[in-house]
């Protein structure tokens, strides 16, 4: 089956600066979108967890990608992932109207909803948008894995035709690539983009491209457009202590959003209850970063 629509490349899901009121600063994420865009990113996503969307109501989330897709003509994938489907429907249809390329579609937080329940609520959510679909499995801050059963029953609609794994478990990838070809697989599980890629994923979606887009360009033109994967190795092995920050200790927002203020762009404070890094986080991911830009920026020179 041929999907609907190609989900290729880097998809960065788009942080939301904010003033220390905890209003969003346009300006600000206008010159992130510019600077994805500049940078060569291969699309954008609204309303990801990234961009604290947890933090948001539904009305602001429609006018954050509003704005997005007012700023940039890339594929712009809009995140519908809420605890009440009559919210998630309403940035569904919302996502249509604006103009989306696709949504993002996650399981309901906290309800654990079984497979047929869940997939019950992913096709209400389907027929409000009537885009094409990413899935975003993370049963970590779900508590919902989308099983085969899940998947059995949405594939009835054309429209789910990507899917962002981030269970982190490497059997999923298995059978995710090899029992369900016609739902291209997305890495959404950054320390191993290499072995997604190497099972065929197309598109990698990454928090981290906030801040260092080319050098996870690189890590997919090696692997995906060049299928250079000796080059790919070295790549990840550089960007791997990046990935260690980012994970340790529960601060991967804020340790994304520290990432575009070192680039020059006031990406702000967080929204409640979340907190900025310490002094001391910053300056491991100012270390992280430098060490990391240098080392890919010589593996990249070489060709």
């Amino acid at each position: 089956m041929t999907p609907i629509f190609r989900f290729e490349g880097i998809y960065t899901p788009v942080v939301t600066p904010y003033f220390e009121d905890g209003s969003p600063n346009w300006d600000a994420l206008g010159d992130v979108i510019d600077y994805l865009v500049g940078a060569g990113v291969h699309g954008l996503i609204s309303g990801g967890s990234t961009g604290e969307n947890y933090a948001q109501t539904v009305q602001e989330r429609l006018e954050l990608a509003r704005f997005t897709r007012e700023r940039s003509q890339l594929p712009l994938v809009v995140g519908t992932g809420a605890m009440l489907t009559s919210d998630s429907i309403a940035l569904a249809e919302g996502a249509a109207k604006l103009g989306a390329d696709a949504i993002l579609l996650a399981s309901p937080p906290y309800s654990v909803p079984t497979d047929r329940e869940n997939a019950l609520n992913a096709l209400a959510i389907d027929k409000a948008a009537d885009l094409p679909v990413m899935l975003y499995n993370y049963p970590h801050r779900t508590g919902t894995m989308m099983g085969e059963e899940f998947l059995d029953r949405v594939c009835r609609s054309r429209n789910f035709c990507g899917i962002k794994e981030s269970s982190g478990d490497i059997n999923r990838v298995h059978l995710l690539a090899r029992d369900y070809p016609h739902i291209q697989l997305g890495c959404g599980m950054d320390d191993q983009a290499l072995e997604f890629f190497a099972w065929g994923a197309p598109f990698w979606v990454c928090g981290g491209s906030n801040f260092l887009p080319e050098e996870h360009i690189a890590l997919y033109n090696a692997c995906v457009v060049e299928g250079n994967f000796d080059k790919g190795r070295r790549i990840m092995s550089a960007m791997l202590p990046l990935m260690h920050v980012l994970e340790q200790g529960g601060k991967f927002i804020q340790t994304i959003k520290h990432g575009v203020t070192m680039n020059g762009f006031d990406a702000g404070a967080m929204r409640a209850p979340l907190k900025g890094l310490n002094k001391d986080d910053k300056r491991a991911l100012e270390q992280v970063t430098r060490v990391l830009k240098r080392k890919i920026a010589d593996i990249v020179a070489e060709d």
